[in-house]
């Protein structure tokens, strides 16, 4: 049975749009692309550090034009994610407590979603990136995970990049707090495939007819195949072509950079219903 064609696009961020806050070749012409053809699509990124409007003022900057509202963070898949499960546990009433380590693209979620933020007992304890891991704060996270809360962390990166190397990230304080309590938490971003059913709920579309590009063969590409997304695996991030056989699984397409995307923008028109059925 052939192939779908492909209607709606997602695409991580960092990577495929950009490298160290600047534009990648192809990368604003892709999403002007997407705009042209009426396409759904939704950018994607596992940092839960910034807000909605900050990440598009940053992708402005770098010369990539996009409204706000194609943007999709861990953050507001976390914020989503945390309010079903306490409209499900309260009988559709939103009653929920979360304590936080976190920035204000995590803190903006939850509070936007209904949740109290408190230190004393709290539902969840909500672990997101930021640049000022508190030893406090940490501290009290494992205890209140100890008493009972339940531990939730937006994405598994162990590092994130900087211009002088590595640093930290959620999955590596995450880790530290595992080791003290001996609870792993539930990590809502990439690789799980509930990020990406939580994008396509969020444009409407389905995974049957929607294309995912990502630079990461261990985030992107899987959790698109979990998803039921044809997927492209593009080599301006952090996957090499040399890397890819280590894998048991393959992305739909290789490809250079995004800039050899965005002819496919056009080409692949959603079919109508009747060809569909025919399919």
């Amino acid at each position: 049975m052939n192939a779908r064609p492909i209607g709606s696009w997602l695409t991580d961020m960092d990577g495929v749009l950009v490298h160290e806050q600047h534009a990648i070749d192809g990368a604003a012409e892709f999403i002007a692309a997407l705009q042209h053809y009426d396409r759904p699509y939704l950018v994607l990124t596992n940092n839960s550090i910034y807000s909605r409007r900050d990440l598009r003022a940053r992708l402005n900057a770098s010369g990539i034009t996009l409204p706000e509202d194609r943007i999709w963070t861990s953050a507001l898949a976390t914020a989503q994610f945390l309010a079903e499960q306490s409209l499900a546990a309260n009988a559709g009433s939103m009653r929920g407590s979360v304590f936080v380590i976190g920035e204000f693209g995590l803190t903006s979620a939850l509070h936007e979603a209904g949740f109290v933020f408190t230190d004393r007992d709290p539902d969840f304890v909500v672990l997101g990136e930021t640049r000022t891991y508190s030893f406090n704060q940490i501290t009290q996270a494992i205890r209140l995970v100890d008493n009972g809360a339940r531990f939730i962390a937006t994405n598994p990166d162990a590092t994130g990049p900087s211009q002088e190397g590595p640093l930290p990230a959620t999955g590596a304080v995450a880790a530290l707090i595992t080791r003290a309590t001996g609870v792993e938490p539930y990590y809502v971003g990439k690789p799980n495939p509930l990020m990406m059913r939580s994008a396509l709920n969020t444009i409407d579309a389905h995974s049957e007819n929607t294309m995912m590009i990502g630079d990461r063969m261990d985030t992107d590409i899987i959790s698109a195949i979990e998803a039921g997304l044809r997927s492209i695996l593009v080599l301006t991030g952090s996957t090499k072509a040399g890397q890819i056989e280590r894998y048991p699984f393959r992305p739909t397409r290789v490809m250079d950079s995004i800039a050899d995307v965005v002819p496919l923008v056009g080409e692949l028109l959603p079919p109508e219903t009747d060809e569909l059925d025919a399919n």
